[in-house]
Order: structure tokens, then sequence, then C-alpha cells
């Protein structure tokens, strides 16, 4: 069970870490050199996003990502070949990441089985309402998969229930308003709304969107049980290649 995972991973290290590839950005042969410096720095959960031509929470280096993996012609079926071969390969959970119209096509109830026969836990849909997603709810508690959750600051009370009711896995709980990429500069407000979170719910909470440095990091132990670190990965492999990536994780330790 991924929670139970994520927790016992939290507990071992002080807070658990999750990385993110974009499928076919800038390569599949890229993806795959990231893939193995997460493993090797021990990262513990890795989304695996599949690209869509209107990625709507994600910053701009995810919207070119996305863009540009779909303009070399990435499709489903190579985003579920590299997800196959690596929880083959690597140690780590691995969840796909993307947007509903991408399940939609494929089917859900296909979808939900090629997810399984390929090696995810689970699936993040960002832009799926929880009362839109409720058939594809049922379809992940009848294969085992966790529909993980989003919650956002601008929440308010009554919707973190509605949210957090019947949430397995993890919550992915937002920084900041905004998308993916910008720096988040953690307020004395990010504790008091993780401490709501927890009131509402006892799986893991991950927080994603603007973690990007080692202080970040030392700040969300004992705060969340898993820090979420997508686009600093991509922006260094991009400047300093695959050795920069082994340097920033190394940095983080």
């Amino acid at each position: 069970m991924l929670e139970k995972y994520i927790r016992l991973r939290a507990k071992e290290k002080g807070i658990a870490l999750m990385g993110h590839i974009v499928c076919g950005y800038p390569s599949f042969e890229a993806n795959w050199e990231i893939l193995e410096e997460m493993e090797r720095a021990g990262v513990d959960v890795v989304e695996m996003q599949f690209p869509f031509s209107e990625p709507i929470a994600d910053g701009p280096l995810f919207l070119t990502a996305n863009q540009e993996s779909l303009n070399k012609g990435t499709v489903v079926a190579e985003c579920f070949k590299i997800m196959k071969k690596a929880s083959e390969i690597f140690s780590f959970k691995i969840l796909m990441m993307g947007y509903y119209n991408t399940v939609f096509k494929v089917g859900e109830k296909k979808f939900c089985e090629m997810l399984n026969e390929n090696g995810a836990c689970g699936l993040i849909v960002p832009d799926l309402p929880i009362e839109e997603g409720e058939q594809l709810i049922k379809l992940c508690q009848e294969t085992e998969l966790s529909f993980i959750r989003l919650i956002a600051p601008t929440n308010t009370e009554k919707r973190i229930g509605e949210i957090t009711m019947g949430a397995n896995g993890f919550i992915y709980a937002v920084a900041r308003k905004g998308v993916t990429g910008a720096k988040t500069s953690f307020s004395n407000d990010l504790e008091p709304y993780l401490s709501k979170l927890r009131s509402y719910t006892e799986i893991p909470i991950a927080i994603g969107f603007g973690i990007s440095q080692k202080s970040d990091i030392d700040y969300l132990k004992g705060k969340a049980d898993m820090a979420v670190m997508g686009t600093v990965v991509m922006k260094t492999y991009l400047s300093k290649g695959k050795e920069g990536v082994k340097s920033f994780f190394a940095g983080l330790k």
C-alpha cells in the first residue's frame, strides 16, 4: 500500500522525496538518465507525466516540455513502455501524472488496467474534480490504485473535508497559489495550513510547487511526509546534464 510505504520512508529519512519527469522530454533517453540518478539518490516516488497539449496546472517549463514532447510524436503507448521498464528495474514507486483527456481517450477502465500492467501504483489527474471522477475513483479502488487528490491553500474547510474523505495513498498539498515552477517562500501560513490538513486525514501529506533546495526539504521535515521536486530537477538536467542532476541530489543529503 502506497501510504504505508511513504509513511515508512518518511520515518526512516525524516521526509520522503518525490521526483517528476515528462515522458519524452527532452527525450526518452534523457528521461532514463534522470530516473537512474533518482534511483541512486534514493528518491521514493516518481511522477511520470504523460504529455498533454493544455497542462493547466503546470508552469512555463513543463508547458514547454509537454508541447515539445508531443511535437516529437510521443504517444501514450511509449509512456507506458518506459513506465513498465522503470518499474521492473528501479525501487521507487511510480505514479502516472496527467490530464483527464488522456484517461478519457483511452477509457477509464482500460487505463486503470494498463497502469496496473505497467507497474504504476496510482495516478494524479489535477484537472479532474472528485465529483466528476467518481467512476474513475471507484475503478482505482477496485484495481488497488491510489487516486491522489490535490488540496490548495485556497480551499475552504468544507472543501478540504470533501476532498480528504475516502482519500488514500497521500494528499498532494499545493504549497501556494499558481502553477508549478515558481519559487515558494515558506511563510508563517504554511505550518497552520499543514496542521489543518492533519486534522482532516491520517494519510501522508506531500507538499509541492516550488520546492527547490535543501533548506526547503529541511524546513518541511516533521511538517509533511513527502516533498515534491519537479521543475528544479528538469532545469538542472537541461543546464548541466546527468552529472548536474547527480550533484543536485547529492546536495540534498
